[in-house]
């Protein structure tokens, strides 16, 4: 499958699959006249990149995964890992529901002035 084919098969644009390739993501091999060639299976592998991505993992973190997928399934020897992650994402959230109250606190105060 072409990179075009990809890109239609997934709605992934041409330049974010090439990223995903330069990120050691997605795999091509060359054809003799230089194209990029993917396997059968890319349009699954793209799915599940971006699922990866939309949980907030980094492509750092998504190479390190993407070998450890049984079937549809991620391996739980994985758990642990995706477990801290959750735990710094709702720290994350916990930082930033902090900064938006007090925000909202200071745009009321401004309000009082105005």
């Amino acid at each position: 499958m072409r990179i075009g084919e990809l890109s239609r098969a997934t709605g992934v644009p041409v330049r974010l699959l090439r990223y995903y390739e330069q990120q050691e993501l997605l795999t091509a091999h060359r054809t003799p006249g230089g194209h990029r060639e993917y396997e059968a299976d890319a349009p699954v592998q793209v799915g599940r990149i971006r699922a990866l991505l939309a949980a907030g993992l980094t492509s750092r973190t998504i190479r390190e995964l993407m070998p450890c997928w049984e079937g549809g399934r991620l391996h739980p020897c994985v758990r642990d890992r995706l477990t801290a992650q959750l735990a710094e994402l709702n720290t994350r959230i916990g930082e930033l529901s902090t900064a938006r109250d007090a925000l909202a606190d200071l745009t009321a105060r401004v309000a009082e002035v105005a």
